[in-house]
């Protein structure tokens, strides 16, 4: 792909608007140094000289949406708590579209503090509600997926299995979607992983396909036989597993087997690489590139955020760099 190609695709990206619906979670990031060990108990002691927060599961996917000039329409469920207005300062600071958001008295925020000292993470604590919600908050969120689904060119799903989203109202949602003739983006976990069929695109990683599967696949004859089972039981226009180091594979009635290799020069963090995966395929796909070209764009997004540290996004500015540095080494 020429340098002014990926411009041109990149300046679309502008034009579009993307409903994101799914978990949002705020990321808690203490940042401190380790230098003795607790006399109460075997254990080190952190002292903090640095805290942020920054947005976190659906909330990276419209954060990453956002940093490549999209508009977003979110849709997701927060509590009534300091986490919860914590999200909503981070989205309305960075232009999204936040009356989509429910808050709940009964469940908390997704919150995941991440304890980090000398640029490793030393423990997680997350505080989080699983349980499906109430019909009641079910059927407030399909009417507002309803609402605003003709504004949108398209639809993320971006399921972490914190209970919004039900099976009922994934099947609602897929359904309006395709109705409406609107791309959808599938971005699954564990549970209701069977439940997203006929999406446009189902973007499981390589381990939950194993695990949703109940296989352990040890050869790529395996890993073939793997796709071909999920693509019966999905039925998605495009199957995209992304398989870290490998990069990732595109399955399709339409063509064979495409493989895109991983752009990231250094791999220092890989936590929220697949929802920069997710948006930047999105995006390629309604601004008219075809699959591969889509996918190679979302690689060298994915590469940028794996060199950078905690849940982050990708800039058009270093998408066109990485793209340069790699034309650069294969000429």
């Amino acid at each position: 792909m020429e340098i002014k190609n990926l411009r041109s695709i990149l300046m679309t990206f502008k034009e579009k608007k993307v409903m994101v619906i799914g978990d949002i979670m705020l990321d808690h990031y203490i940042y401190g140094s380790v230098d003795r060990i607790s006399p109460e108990a075997p254990v080190p002691v952190l002292e903090v000289n640095k805290e942020e927060y920054r947005l976190g599961g659906s909330g990276n996917v419209a954060d990453n949406l956002r940093s490549l000039g999209a508009s977003v329409k979110i849709i997701g469920l927060v509590g009534a708590d300091s986490a919860g207005d914590e999200i909503m300062k981070l989205l309305q600071a960075k232009g999204i579209d936040t009356t989509g958001i429910l808050t709940s008295e009964t469940r908390p925020t997704t919150l995941k503090t991440r304890i980090i000292a000398h640029q490793q993470q030393i423990v997680r604590i997350d505080k989080e509600e699983h349980s499906d919600i109430s019909e009641e908050l079910e059927n407030q969120v399909l009417e507002i997926v309803k609402y605003h689904l003709p504004e949108v060119d398209a639809i993320i799903i971006e399921d972490y299995n914190k209970g919004l989203l039900t099976k009922q109202l994934i099947e609602s949602i897929i359904c309006f979607g395709n109705e409406a003739g609107k791309l959808i983006a599938v971005d699954p976990k564990f549970k209701n992983f069977f439940d997203y069929r006929n999406c446009s695109i189902f973007k499981p990683n390589f381990a939950e396909l194993q695990k949703n599967l109940g296989v352990l696949i040890e050869s790529e004859e395996q890993f073939q036989q793997a796709v071909s089972a999920l693509q019966n039981k999905i039925e998605a226009k495009y199957l995209v597993i992304t398989r870290g180091e490998k990069g990732l594979n595109i399955f399709s009635n339409e063509n064979d087997m495409i493989s895109i290799p991983t752009f990231a020069r250094e791999i220092y963090d890989v936590s929220g690489a697949g929802d920069t995966v997710i948006s930047t395929l999105t995006l390629g796909l309604i601004a008219g590139c075809d699959i591969e070209t889509a996918a190679t764009i979302a690689n060298h997004a994915a590469g940028v955020v794996c060199g950078k540290m905690g849940t982050s996004v990708a800039y058009p500015q270093e998408i066109i760099d990485s793209m340069q540095n790699t034309l650069r080494k294969e000429g």
